[in-house]
């Protein structure tokens, strides 16, 4: 009995611990997403539309992240859902989102990884998905110790394609 308190207060401890370590923090961004080439040539099959997106055909997107931060703010992690529009086709992405900052000044760089899913434009009669891989970086300004505006940049590969996000964004 005495070792199911003694762990039970230590795991309650560690809890604690770990919880005044962290921040809730949710992050807004909103980008341009400049289409440059597909990686691969498709074989056509049934119900096959074609590309949607050629040269010269961009989109944009609204994504909302929930998440926490971790040691002084200098790790974050969270989950997001995004809004995506090329050329007026309507799309959706769900994805995890990790960022790091190397130094906690005013204004500091920023490393950036994103993993998910997405259902953007729709090659085939039904629609595709795909999985979502963006690497990223770019700066931070901190306004306020809770207020961050953030600019960042990379490469989006996604639905056989890659794109270069330019994305503007608030964390509170």
């Amino acid at each position: 009995m005495k070792k199911i308190i003694l762990s039970a207060l230590i795991f309650i401890a560690f809890g604690i611990k770990i919880y005044a370590q962290t921040d809730y923090s949710v992050k807004i961004d909103a980008g341009y997403l400049n289409f440059k080439s597909t990686i691969i040539d498709v074989d056509p099959g049934p119900n096959w539309k074609g590309y949607n997106l050629n040269e010269e055909q961009n989109g944009i997107d609204l994504n909302v992240i929930n998440g926490i931060s971790f040691s002084n703010n200098k790790f974050f992690t969270g989950i997001g859902i995004g809004y995506v529009n090329f050329e007026k086709i309507n799309g959706l992405s769900i994805f995890t989102d990790f960022e790091y900052i190397p130094f906690k000044k005013k204004l500091s760089p920023i490393a950036n990884l994103r993993i998910g899913y997405n259902h953007i434009w729709n090659q085939y009669e039904n629609g595709t998905s795909s999985v979502l891989l963006e690497l990223g970086g770019g700066i931070k300004y901190e306004m306020t110790e809770k207020l961050n505006l953030y600019l960042q940049s990379g490469i989006l590969i996604t639905q056989q394609s890659f794109i270069f996000p330019i994305r503007l964004g608030i964390q509170f």
